[in-house]
């Protein structure tokens, strides 16, 4: 998302590939040196570090963008984008995550006579809880995206650049389409 968002506002930049622990997935020392939580994506903007997907493509757009990117706030969009791009971090991405745990849950490694109770106890709460959850939002956005060409409307916004990442997804791992 940050790197479309960069080439959509024709900003130079330089990408630097920090290498997680392979067991634990923690962050290096000089990811965390940029932010204390070692959190990527990461952009620095001079002496600025931003951390989180949401507030860098704002600050992106905020700074670079004008307003072609970011709505002045008496504009009806500019609630709307801000909607957006909070709500594809805080509402839709979670469902995906807990989807991604238990599916995780079913393919770790456990005593045998366990595996069958962690499948089940994981395929039952993906059936009555995470997937009618996921199938609730992805129906909300459809139902918004069959009215809008983009999610401010007619042209390509921040909120489009944040929120194609849960919808991707959504796709790789199969989600849509699904009951």
């Amino acid at each position: 998302r940050i790197v479309w968002m960069l080439e959509e506002l024709g900003i130079d930049y330089q990408i630097k590939h920090y290498k997680r622990d392979s067991k634990t997935m923690l962050a290096p020392a000089e990811l965390k040196a940029i932010h204390p939580l070692g959190k990527s994506p990461a952009i620095t903007d001079g002496e600025t570090a931003i951390v989180e997907s949401g507030a860098i493509i704002e600050y992106l757009a905020r700074r670079y963008g004008g307003e072609a990117w970011q709505p002045p706030a008496d504009d009806s969009r500019w609630l709307e984008e801000r909607y957006w791009l909070h709500y594809a971090e805080g509402s839709l991405m979670p469902p995906l995550v807990l989807r991604l745990v238990f599916e995780k849950v079913k393919t770790s490694p456990m005593p045998f006579f366990v595996k069958p109770v962690a499948k089940g106890i994981s395929d039952k709460t993906n059936e009555m809880f995470i997937g009618p959850m996921i199938k609730t939002h992805l129906d909300f956005v459809e139902s918004h995206l069959a009215k809008n060409t983009w999610f401010l409307g007619d042209k390509l916004s921040a909120a489009d650049i944040q929120m194609s990442f849960p919808l991707e997804a959504s796709v790789a791992r199969g989600i849509v389409g699904r009951n």
